[in-house]
């Protein structure tokens, strides 16, 4: 037969406990509360699973990396040889430009063309500038594909990059325009250096060719640097050739069809002689008539020469015109009439135009004594 055995409550057994250690004189051990915890210490299973982690993250994504990297150094490696394609090409061109230039500068096309100096200038600036435009394009072509390939957003960057431009180009506008005006004017060949022409602001013969500023020397030595955007009509005398124009003023009575063969010598001769010969492209003629006075007739006499050589040739047919005439015993008038100066003057009394003086004009003369009235004499009482 089992016997039972009543069930123990928690409560009386931990009560039963805690006297049993009261009798045996030992303090039960304190229990940990909750709040405090222990600081955890990484062990090397951690470590373990961390590496892992890392490991699987870069196997995952190497890939891209890889792909990235890969596409980055070829857009540089293009661009790099197609710059240098582009500048070496443009070198080519500019240098075959000179070759055939020089191939004919001693014919007589070459006397038509510029010279080699002016020919060379401009095709360095025109070289300049093309390889310039070439490497800006292509380099921020490059650069904007490197951007879109880290997957950038190249909305903002462009909108930023325009009005950037549009702030610069409004506040340098000056010197955008000079800038633009000299690449046109490199390009159409307007003038170059060692033309003399007339830029309205200055005139001179032109020293220096640039793509902002266009250095002048002055009749007088002067230097002018004339802004390229400055410049609103230009007059080249250097291109083509140039006319000397001489007037000549004679006495109306001088017979006209005599004075025109003595003229007609004189330019024929003079285009037979050296150097006059290589600066006249024309015979020098007399046109007629400009105008007619009551005591003086102007005669045009007109010369196709070379550009640029047009004042020395009017400076020499004015002289041989002179003594020709001279010689001729034709009379030049013209300008105006010296005044007559008289060989000897006599000194001129200044007091010749003035009147003798009167004897009235004393008053102790005898003539003014017996004008006077006579005064009644004094009567005292």
């Amino acid at each position: 037969m089992l016997l039972e055995v009543p069930a123990v409550s928690p409560s009386v057994a931990h009560a039963a406990s805690a006297a049993a250690l009261a009798a045996d004189g030992s303090s039960p051990s304190p229990s940990p509360s909750p709040s405090q915890s222990t600081p955890s210490v990484p062990t090397l299973r951690d470590a373990q699973e961390g590496a892992t982690n890392a490991a699987s993250w870069v196997e995952q994504n190497w890939s891209t990396w890889l792909a990235i990297g890969l596409r980055v150094l070829l857009v540089v490696v293009i661009a790099a040889v197609l710059r240098a394609v582009v500048r070496r090409a443009i070198t080519k061109l500019i240098d075959r430009m000179n070759r055939t230039v020089q191939a004919v500068d001693g014919t007589a096309l070459g006397g038509l063309l510029v010279n080699h100096e002016r020919r060379r200038q401009r095709s360095q600036a025109i070289g300049s500038v093309l390889r310039s435009v070439a490497s800006f394009v292509i380099l921020g072509t490059a650069a904007l594909m490197v951007l879109a390939t880290f997957q950038i957003n190249l909305a903002p960057l462009l909108a930023s990059a325009g009005v950037a431009g549009v702030a610069i180009g409004f506040g340098a506008r000056n010197l955008v325009t000079d800038f633009l005006s000299g690449v046109f004017m490199i390009l159409e060949d307007q003038y170059g250096v060692g033309d003399s022409i007339d830029a309205g602001v200055a005139c001179g013969e032109v020293i220096e060719v640039g793509l902002r500023v266009t250095k002048l020397r002055g009749e007088g030595g002067e230097i002018w640097y004339v802004r390229n955007g400055e410049v609103k009509r230009i007059g080249n005398l250097s291109q083509g050739w140039s006319t000397a124009g001489v007037d000549v003023t004679v006495a109306v009575r001088e017979d006209l069809d005599r004075m025109k063969q003595v003229i007609g010598a004189v330019g024929e001769r003079m285009g037979k002689e050296e150097p006059w010969n290589e600066m006249l492209w024309g015979p020098i003629e007399v046109l007629g008539l400009e105008s007619v006075l009551l005591d003086s007739m102007v005669i045009r006499v007109s010369a196709k020469t070379m550009p640029g050589k047009s004042l020395p040739v009017e400076r020499e047919l004015r002289w041989r015109v002179k003594r020709a005439f001279d010689a001729a015993d034709i009379q030049i008038v013209g300008g105006a009439t010296a005044p007559v100066e008289e060989s000897a003057q006599t000194a001129v009394d200044p007091t010749a135009g003035m009147s003798a003086p009167s004897a009235y004009a004393n008053s102790t003369s005898p003539q003014s004594v017996a004008a006077s009235p006579l005064t009644p004499p004094n009567t005292t009482k």
